[in-house]
């Protein structure tokens, strides 16, 4: 990034904060702050905050003696600095950081996009309407951001609080007139919006997913919906109807809401009419207008994606012919159902897919345009949530005539300890083939494929290393596919094991 902007010289905690208890001081003052104590500099303001592994409580004498000027807490402390007390320190260092950074997002149009599954493409498809329609747009997403004057690529979904206000402050100052923020169910429960006001939330479906950090459905879904929160009097959502927790949540808005469907009724509906390998066409209705779409990334989820895009985009004032052309300009996006062509007589495709719904999504949607076999390769993070592990070798077992269990990120766990998680998701786990070295199995798959068949490289998308045991190691699927498609040996390729071995477990 460029410095692009100069932060507000000075924030007043008894004015942003009116319901916080100063003690020491009648008021403090900041100009900068600091939510780690090692990174602590003189005149910060240190902020306390408790996460999943450590207490920022704890910290507070280290943050002193770097320099901290006053300490924001969410408790009394023994300590001779001015302390702030709130209920929540995540939410007072997010709209500090907002704060410090001018409030970006009360002089442009923040979209903020949040669900299960799609948010990535979503993000881009309202990204490239609006850019169509003649406006400036920055982008923060899991593919990376656009700050008006540069993209460049990382490795999260929601960046933290502090992060998030430099860029959007970036966006504003490179004349973007409106920004389109990818909000994960982490971020949220978090509270990094916090600060934020959004002109639009939209909202992809709501299904099961990271359980390992909610601890429960409901709980996910809670932190979805904490999204609503944000949104600024005037603005707007959209929301899925044909996904059942999205409709409840219909009843529960209290600003403008818009509904898309693809089988049930709403305002912006679509069917489709055709659907091959390489595109599909479907029809957009909205109100009396009905105009067809033909898109290079298939799939009923890709559908769902494009009329939430849509819809954002029609909210906005843009003409429906305008909104197709901005929907048709997103040829392909990296790691979502994206197609991977070297000249072979059978299909490619690499997709994130790395919860149970999504992979049902992208097995049914190759399943509709494949004459012969679907082979999936696919794995589950050892970082992520176990529960969901089974669920994947159920869906996995059922979608695909050949399904080739892999590794995708171990981190700390044994390659063979995810995988036997997947295994107990088969009904006949003797169906099931077993490669852990992921280069190995996405070449074996590729080799097994004839004529008329398609390959879906799943649960891993675009990342290009791989974590295993603390090491990061090169893997990118994509290369990996079009290296062998050329049959060229993929230059580096991480060794879990012996070597390609592949496991076919015992019968009875």
């Amino acid at each position: 990034m460029t410095l692009s902007t100069q932060p507000t010289s000075a924030v007043s905690l008894r004015r942003l904060l009116p319901g916080a208890k100063i003690l020491g001081a009648e008021d403090i003052v900041v100009r900068s702050c600091a939510a780690n104590s090692k990174l602590c500099l003189p005149d910060d303001l240190f902020v306390a905050m408790v996460g999943a592994h450590q207490d920022g409580h704890d910290f507070v004498e280290e943050a002193v003696a770097n320099g901290a000027s006053a300490i924001l807490s969410e408790r009394s402390l023994p300590t001779t600095r001015p302390v702030c007390i709130v209920e929540n320190t995540h939410s007072a260092y997010a709209q500090i950081c907002q704060a410090l950074a001018g409030d970006p997002s009360k002089r442009m149009r923040v979209i903020g996009v949040t669900g299960t599954n799609g948010k990535t493409t979503v993000c881009r498809l309202i990204q490239s309407i609006m850019e169509t329609a003649g406006a400036t747009v920055g982008m923060s997403s899991s593919l990376g951001y656009d700050n008006g004057y540069d993209r460049q690529p990382w490795d999260c979904t929601t960046p933290n609080a502090a992060v998030l206000a430099d860029l959007l402050s970036r966006m504003e100052f490179n004349g973007c007139t409106h920004a389109v923020v990818e909000a994960s169910s982490e971020a949220l429960s978090r509270d990094r919006l916090d600060g934020i006001e959004l002109d639009a939330v939209a909202i992809t479906n709501l299904r099961q997913d990271h359980l390992d950090v909610h601890g429960s459905v409901t709980n996910y879904h809670r932190a979805k919906k904490k999204i609503l929160g944000r949104l600024r009097e005037t603005g707007f959502a959209v929301v899925n109807a044909d996904d059942a927790a999205c409709n409840k949540l219909l009843s529960q808005i209290d600003t403008p809401a818009l509904s898309v469907a693809l089988h049930g009724a709403a305002e912006i509906t679509a069917s489709v009419v055709e659907r091959h390998k390489s595109e599909q066409t479907f029809l957009l209705s909205a109100g009396d207008e009905t105009v067809p779409v033909c898109t290079r990334m298939i799939g009923d989820h890709h559908v769902y994606n494009c009329l939430v895009a849509a819809a954002v985009g029609l909210v906005y004032g843009v003409d429906l012919k305008t909104v197709v052309r901005g929907l048709e300009r997103v040829d392909s996006i990296p790691g979502r159902m994206q197609r991977i062509e070297c000249g072979q007589p059978f299909g490619v495709f690499v997709d994130l897919a790395h919860t149970h719904d999504a992979l049902a999504m992208a097995l049914k949607s190759l399943r509709r345009v494949t004459h012969g076999r679907v082979i999936c390769v696919f794995g589950a993070d050892g970082l992520g949530d176990p529960s969901k592990r089974p669920l994947l070798g159920r869906v996995a077992e059922r979608g695909a005539d050949l399904s080739l269990i892999t590794s995708a990120n171990p981190g700390d766990e044994s390659p063979l300890e995810v995988i036997h998680d997947i295994l107990d998701g088969y009904e006949r786990p003797a169906r099931a083939h077993v490669i852990p070295n992921r280069a190995a199995a996405i070449e074996w798959a590729l080799s097994e494929a004839q004529t008329g068949d398609t390959v879906l490289i799943a649960g891993r998308g675009t990342p290009n290393l791989q974590t295993l045991r603390e090491e990061e190691l090169p893997l990118d699927d994509v290369q990996i596919a079009q290296s062998w498609l050329y049959n060229d040996v993929p230059k580096e390729a991480p060794v879990e094991d012996d070597g390609p071995v592949l496991l076919k477990f015992p019968r009875g």
